[in-house]
């Protein structure tokens, strides 16, 4: 066999190494990115052309999150946050409509305790979907829901509905998932939780569920 068919039979089998082990690290980080989003991988892939533009947005995402200071909230201020809540709940009995207002402040507010920015809507969700991912889809629910509230279109169950929407995103601020977007996985904090204070412990929505 020539020189140059060597070479050739060379080159074709460093072009194919190459070429497979570029799919098999683009395989392990869909795997990643799947994991990490959750719901929101899918969500994020319908609404892109392709799958790798829906892909770099998400690690868009993560590049974003981890520039920013996310941190975990002390004690004295999960509890305080969690007292809040209670008082927002108990508030739902006589006025739901401003309850569910009280309710995406009190959520919004402890983003900005844990780092996040808060400038508009579309930005906070963003944001959170790197580590909270499998709970995005109830702030959606119930932001929707509190913007129809404020123009009085939604019934009571409705805001009830919301109200429990927010409790599971707040709850998981408040003393759930601290991972940050480095590929870590979200850890459980050690802290004090919701039902070690004198509030229950947010659930997941279901037909019947009480605030």
């Amino acid at each position: 066999m020539s020189t140059v068919i060597w070479v050739v039979v060379v080159a074709v089998a460093v072009v194919a190494i190459i070429a497979v082990g570029y799919a098999v690290l683009q395989q392990q980080r869909r795997h990643r990115l799947r994991d990490r989003f959750g719901p929101e991988y899918e969500r994020t892939l319908q609404e892109r052309e392709t799958r790798q533009e829906a892909e770099q947005e998400l690690l868009a995402r993560e590049e974003r999150v981890n520039s920013l200071d996310i941190r975990s909230l002390d004690p004295e201020t999960r509890d305080t946050y969690a007292k809040k809540w209670l008082e927002v709940q108990e508030r739902f009995v006589d006025a739901p409509g401003f309850a569910v207002t009280e309710a995406d402040h009190l959520v919004t507010s402890v983003m900005a305790e844990r780092g996040y920015p808060t400038e508009n809507f579309e930005q906070r969700v963003s944001d959170l979907s790197v580590v909270h991912g499998r709970t995005l889809d109830h702030y959606r629910q119930a932001h929707e829901i509190s913007s129809r509230a404020a123009h009085k279109e939604a019934s009571t169950e409705e805001l009830r509905q919301a109200m429990v929407h927010y409790r599971v995103l707040f709850e998981e601020l408040l003393t759930g998932n601290q991972g940050t977007a480095n590929g870590d996985h979200p850890s459980r904090h050690t802290g004090p939780r919701y039902e070690e204070t004198s509030g229950p412990a947010p659930t997941t929505p279901e037909d019947g569920d009480p605030i």
